[in-house]
């Protein structure tokens, strides 16, 4: 049989390790940290690549925002509160990193429900079964009561959950988002897809209110978007399709009535990467201008991480590595 030709691997052209750029250079290693070290020395000694960089990017951003009045809007799905970790953003909002938050429907329905019961989230997989799944009537009348409440008042939905919470003195109320959001006067909408939340399979539920009071919050939303021109930030946690879905028509909106709206900086956080989020957040709003990250991980871990750093960061500028300066 006539034999296979092989390549003569002795042609080669070789060059010097000396001459070749390299991407990992001794300067970029990380450092191990001492039990001394606090979060501003684990920013300085984390390896200089990728998302690390990309984090301190995002930290440099977040203060510069904070520091020139720019908004920061924290878009968050319901997990976050299922997480426990209203606390963390509550104290993010008293010492000034939030401008606006915006959840959905669930992310208000958790917050009610541990304003008044100190408790929420259920069995799914159990109650599912018999049917029992979302019928828990209190959780529904005052819901849907306050659905109504926000029509009549014109306000969005945030808004009047927040107001609910706080002046019927929810039993837990220092611990709901939407109440400290309202005590605090920053907005908190609510973006409500039919068909999608416990209360609105009950007999009380009247889609015509909450149609208009998460209207209401749409408008509200927008209005903060057209104001990110030039220096503001959009945060993203785990709403994997309904949240990065609002947000691109409140930046449409926003352009259309505003103009210009380029320059800002978005960042989605989330246990695995999907594709809504990151088209609609991170690359089509910053495609020209601007810069968009992406990091993965559990919110109960990334999200207290970056508040930690933030904080550190807002109060110690002085010690801040030259890389992190704005």
């Amino acid at each position: 049989m006539k034999e296979y030709r092989r390549m003569d691997l002795k042609k080669l052209r070789t060059y010097s390790i000396k001459k070749r750029p390299s991407k990992t250079q001794i300067k970029n290693l990380g450092k191990p940290l001492g039990y001394e070290d606090d979060v501003l020395d684990f920013l300085e000694n984390l390896p200089k690549c990728l998302r690390a960089d990309d984090f301190k990017r995002l930290l440099n951003s977040l203060v510069k925002a904070k520091r020139t009045g720019k908004p920061i809007i924290f878009m968050f799905g319901a997990h976050v509160i299922k997480c426990g970790l209203s606390p963390v953003l509550i104290d993010l909002m008293r010492n000034g990193f939030i401008s606006l938050l915006a959840t959905n429907g669930a992310g208000a329905i958790h917050d009610l429900e541990i304003a008044w019961w100190g408790k929420t989230s259920e069995e799914v997989e159990r109650s599912i079964q018999d049917g029992s799944f979302g019928m828990a009537k209190e959780t529904a009348e005052i819901f849907n009561q306050i659905s109504a409440f926000a029509q009549r008042e014109n306000i969005g939905l945030g808004e009047a959950v927040g107001k609910r919470i706080w002046e019927l003195k929810a039993k837990y109320r220092k611990h709901s988002l939407l109440a400290n959001a309202f005590k605090l006067r920053i907005p908190l909408t609510v973006h409500v897809a039919f068909g999608t939340d416990i209360v609105h399979q009950h007999p009380n539920f009247d889609p015509s209110s909450t149609g208009a009071a998460t209207h209401v919050d749409f408008r509200i939303l927008a209005n903060e978007v057209s104001r990110l021109n030039n220096g503001g930030v959009v945060l993203h946690f785990g709403s994997a399709v309904i949240l990065p879905e609002v947000f691109l028509k409140a930046l449409s909106v926003a352009r259309n009535i505003k103009g210009r709206v380029e320059d800002f900086t978005t960042a989605n956080f989330d246990m695995i990467q999907h594709y809504r989020p990151n088209l609609n957040v991170v690359s089509r709003p910053t495609q020209k201008t601007g810069q968009g990250f992406s990091f993965s991980g559990h919110h109960e871990i990334m999200l207290p991480l970056l508040a930690w750093a933030l904080k550190a960061m807002g109060q110690h500028l002085q010690r801040i590595h030259p890389a992190l300066r704005s």
